[in-house]
């Protein structure tokens, strides 16, 4: 009362105090789900904080009473905007949240994973729909890339790895192609030379001993045969 018609800042601070191991307590409703503690008691903490700021004495609430459902409902924001690596709609969302709730409620109950029969008798909601929640709730975390998956022949394989990708081999046979059909320009000998000179790696002396011809003629070949398939390769400028 004193913070409120005074607006006494230590007041404020001292209820808010007081308050804190209600916030956290409401937060550990929510331990078994995938997001830190730490995050939650601080969401908890924030709706406390508001819960505070907006308390009316005068209207004749006690303050716990108003606080938890302020604080609740401030979690319960967070889980619907804040944790969907896949956002559903928000009808959706809401759904999922309270299968998680009456999952949650149910367990603490009957100290059992409840069944999708448990929960649709819960909220008065068919199966269908439980099982719908349920499916957009995976989308609340994504799974990483890293994560281990079975393999019947190696336990270690993770699932970027089974993810597809392009085949480098499509590539390399393009090039050929590519190359092949560029070489069809080139005489026999040409073409000879810089197979010897590319595919096996060789010195010009070396290629010249194996052709029957001087270095100077296989670094001739080379430089006009290179020349042409530039040329060829190249689209021919624009006129103007």
């Amino acid at each position: 009362m004193r913070r409120h018609g005074g607006g006494d800042p230590r007041a404020r601070h001292e209820l808010i105090e007081r308050y804190i191991p209600l916030a956290r307590s409401l937060a550990l409703r929510y331990r078994r789900s995938p997001e830190p503690l730490d995050d939650l008691i601080q969401v908890a903490s924030l709706g406390l904080v508001k819960a505070v700021d907006r308390w009316d004495p005068e209207r004749g609430l006690a303050f716990s009473t108003y606080a938890v459902p302020t604080i609740l409902g401030e979690l319960r924001r967070y889980f619907r905007d804040a944790t969907w690596h896949i956002r559903p709609p928000r009808e959706l969302q809401e759904l999922c949240m309270s299968v998680e709730r009456a999952r949650t409620a149910l367990n603490a109950e009957s100290g059992r994973e409840p069944t999708v029969a448990d929960l649709a008798e819960r909220l008065g909601r068919s199966r269908e729909d439980v099982l719908e929640g349920m499916q957009a709730g995976l989308g609340r975390v994504a799974g990483s890339l890293d994560t281990t998956v079975h393999d019947e022949d190696d336990g270690s394989t993770t699932a970027g790895e089974l993810i597809g990708r392009d085949d480098e081999g499509y590539a390399r046979a393009e090039a050929v192609a590519t190359i092949e059909r560029m070489l069809s320009i080139l005489g026999e000998r040409e073409r000879e030379v810089l197979r010897l000179r590319f595919d096996h790696d060789l010195l010009q002396s070396e290629i010249a001993e194996r052709v029957g011809c001087s270095q100077m003629h296989v670094s001739r070949v080379l430089r006009s045969s290179l020349e042409r398939l530039s040329a060829f390769a190249l689209p021919e400028p624009a006129s103007g």
